[in-house]
């Protein structure tokens, strides 16, 4: 019966894909990737410990776009980055070049990075972190500006690629996210056995499947809220992200699969530490992703709405010249390297900011699908909440500009490396000021607000 059942539905959704496309209103979408492994060996990004550049390889990295036109002609642009996060400057470089060539809006273009920790450094993105010589310097600069080139281009390439097709959505499930605040990582592997894991944390896979007209899948979007941590060594390589993309593309062959993280902030692959675990990790979530590909899921209409905007997020009490005389005086190498950052602001523009342009976007697609993209590195709260409260929901972290941890209030009041001391190896002055959750929760809900009417 239930696989009547599925059959079924598998039909109507097809015939409904059918009738739209004969009535000229369906989708259009293309499809464009292209490798942004670094052509030389630099430093690489994500761990400050680590003492010289990147020495080998386990796969490449890839940047993919995925651009959707809807009946009206309205596009939306997804870009996936294999990268641990970009800054606001290069964000808008990027976006302000390919909103002007192709006609886009800014809300029109989501750049989502997959925070693997076995990838470059990119522009200024965690720039209190490295202490690099000339040729690093000079090799860091020279990526970035390859990098703003090739996502322009692959942009082209996308919109170059449009074509007739019909989009559909689900969530899958997958359990390997451990909370990192509330388990201790030696423990871990025993306390999942005897099911005493603590949270919280969000296990849902979101999965958007792209398919050409005969019905061929073209592309599948899924996320998932966990650290990329599971390798630390000196290889490229995409971690469990890159693991499942390539494991998605080997079970569909001619599509390309885009990853983006979601709410993961305080969230790690446990345990970790070896590339059979980074890939098994991969093969799991791919494995998710492909129940959801491979049972009744519900269609999209042609509808795109979008919207982003950035709101003045607040810091809490700033530091004084002073202070930071001192602190440039501090054993450890991290607050010396921020002090000497934040002495140059204020003799550059002769003071501290007191906030952030925080960037906060949604997409709905379809009559049910809002997707909501934010900034930083967004702990788990932020997505339970957001969708006990807003419904069919999903939630990016780490899009647009990755630039500092995004704690709840929860966690901001804990204390803890997410809430306090991260800020350090992003150059921030101090810690966020106790309304960020409700800054935050209050633009996305106007967000939503807007791309649903």
């Amino acid at each position: 019966m239930i696989r009547r059942l599925a059959i079924a539905l598998t039909f109507v959704v097809a015939f409904t894909a059918s009738v739209a496309a004969q009535d000229g209103k369906t989708w259009q979408a293309g499809v464009a990737k292209t490798v942004i492994t670094p052509k030389e060996y630099m430093w690489m990004s994500g761990y400050g410990a680590r003492d010289k550049p990147a020495q080998g390889k386990v796969h490449d990295l890839w940047a993919k776009a995925l651009v959707l036109q809807d009946a009206n002609g309205k596009r939306a642009l997804l870009i996936t980055l294999d990268l641990v996060g970009i800054d606001g400057s290069l964000s808008d470089a990027v976006c302000a070049d390919i909103a002007k060539k192709h006609g886009l809006a800014r809300s029109d273009i989501m750049l989502a990075c997959s925070h693997t920790h076995c990838g470059p450094i990119v522009g200024h993105n965690l720039h209190a972190m490295y202490r690099l010589d000339d040729k690093q310097q000079g090799l860091v600069n020279a990526y970035t500006k390859d990098l703003h080139r090739a996502l322009v281009d692959m942009a082209d390439a996308a919109v170059k690629d449009l074509r007739p097709a019909s989009l559909s959505w689900g969530t899958g499930l997958t359990t390997f996210a451990t909370n990192r605040r509330t388990n201790k990582e030696p423990e871990v592997p025993k306390l999942r056995d005897l099911g005493q894991l603590k949270g919280p944390f969000d296990h849902d896979v979101p999965v958007l499947c792209v398919r050409d007209a005969e019905r061929k899948v073209r592309a599948v979007v899924f996320g998932y809220a966990c650290h990329a941590t599971v390798l630390s060594f000196y290889a490229w390589c995409g971690d469990y992200p890159g693991f499942a993309q390539l494991d998605l593309e080997r079970r569909y062959p001619g599509a390309t699969a885009l990853f983006f993280a979601g709410c993961g902030a305080d969230q790690n692959p446990l345990p970790r530490r070896s590339v059979a675990l980074a890939e098994g990790y991969g093969k799991q979530l791919a494995e998710a992703v492909d129940q959801v590909i491979k049972a009744p899921m519900t269609p999209l209409p042609p509808i795109a709405k979008s919207t982003y905007t950035r709101i003045d997020l607040s810091f809490g009490d700033l530091p004084t010249r002073d202070k930071l005389v001192q602190d440039t005086m501090d054993k450890n190498p991290y607050i010396v390297s921020r002090a000497k950052l934040l002495l140059a602001e204020i003799e550059k523009t002769g003071s501290l900011k007191q906030t952030y342009p925080y960037p906060v976007q949604a997409w709905r697609l379809g009559e049910d699908l809002t997707w909501i993209a934010l900034g930083g590195e967004v702990v788990v709260d932020y997505s339970i909440r957001l969708k006990k409260e807003l419904g069919k929901v999903w939630v990016a972290g780490y899009a647009n500009d990755v630039m500092a941890y995004i704690p709840s209030l929860r966690i901001l009041k804990e204390d803890g490396y997410e809430g306090d001391t991260s800020m350090i190896y992003y150059g921030q002055p101090t810690i966020w000021g106790p309304r960020i959750e409700e800054m935050i929760v209050e633009s996305v809900r106007g967000q939503v607000g807007k791309v649903r009417q």
